[in-house]
């Protein structure tokens, strides 16, 4: 059988704020091609673990390692090649895409031609159209748009 690696591996993570104690010896691997689910109850830390995953808030203990890259020596490796797409957005709604492609282009650092990653979506007839101005499915087409930068 092949061994697999692991594109996230998470590993004894634990992170107090105080004395609570928001996630509590999470382990867990996810691997290429594969769709994985972080559910729970509210308050269970599911937002903290992927803020952590996504090097956006420290931990407290334990290893997490993305594609190869560790959150503590390497966070800006794992900047540049994480993409996330949250349930709401919040992009300014009065940019059209293209402004908001090139503003994301920009915070990014990459390159990137707002109409050809529109085309990726099928939004590029709506190039000019403000965010605020999209249906609920343009708005998700988009969002991945963004996070594929």
């Amino acid at each position: 059988m092949e061994k697999r690696n692991a594109i996230i591996s998470v590993k004894d993570l634990i992170k107090n704020y105080d004395d609570f104690k928001a996630v509590q010896g999470l382990t867990f691997e996810v691997y290429e091609n594969e769709i994985f689910g972080l559910l729970g109850p509210n308050g269970a830390g599911k937002t903290t673990t992927l803020e952590i995953i996504e090097t956006l808030r420290q931990k407290t203990s334990g290893e997490v390692i993305v594609d190869g890259f560790s959150v503590d020596k390497d966070p800006s490796a794992i900047k540049r090649i994480i993409g996330v797409q949250l349930q709401a957005a919040g992009y300014y709604p009065n940019l059209n895409l293209v402004e908001l492609l090139e503003l994301f282009s920009g915070l990014y650092g990459v390159d990137v031609k707002p109409m050809e990653m529109l085309a990726k979506v099928n939004l590029q007839d709506k190039a000019k159209a403000k965010y605020k101005a999209l249906s609920g499915g343009q708005k998700q087409r988009f969002s991945i748009a963004t996070t594929l930068i």
